[in-house]
């Protein structure tokens, strides 16, 4: 029996926001209640074939209902695991979880993050990890303030131009 060594992982955060939890569980729902059935069917298509040792078909749709299978176990304990952060703070003028935060580096270019939960992250739309350094230089913080953070690209300080817990429009 052969072992397979995985380097530890830090822990990531047990939040998410709500519409991330709507996410999560819509994309359970759709495998366990469609995908799911569709694959078994067309399993027991391709094993009434015959031989399913050179069944493509089925050695294929075997493999893809383990995907299933495993994607199904993880979202499952994952949502189980997780807290549901669907209400701001009541200090809204401090960087907290699920803040749209405006900022300016010291060459004047500005960007937009939310910070959101480790099953969220999408750069293209701006949402960054809580466990991301950014997001973690930034927590707490206040419009105005100017921060150090320490990027894998190295260190830049910004300056907190707006937080907003309300979405923004388009730019």
């Amino acid at each position: 029996m052969s072992i397979r060594y995985r380097p530890p992982q830090p822990r990531s955060s047990g939040y998410i926001t709500a519409e991330g939890a709507r996410r999560l569980r819509a994309e359970l729902d759709q495998l366990w209640t469609v995908e799911r059935p569709r694959v078994t069917q067309e399993v027991a298509d391709a094993a009434a074939q015959g031989d399913r040792s050179e069944n493509a078909e089925y050695i294929y749709g075997k493999r893809r209902l383990r995907e299933i299978d495993r994607r199904v176990r993880f979202l499952s304990k994952r949502l189980d695991d997780i807290t549901v952060v669907d209400e701001p703070p009541s200090d809204r003028s401090r960087v907290f979880f699920g803040a749209w935060i405006t900022v300016e580096d010291e060459d004047g270019d500005a960007a937009r993050y939310r910070i959101v939960g480790a099953d969220e992250l999408d750069t293209e739309s701006g949402h960054i990890s809580i466990d991301s350094p950014v997001a973690r230089a930034l927590l707490g913080k206040r419009e105005g303030d100017e921060v150090l953070v320490h990027r894998p690209k190295g260190s830049a300080m910004i300056t907190i131009v707006q937080v907003s817990y309300d979405a923004p429009g388009p730019p």
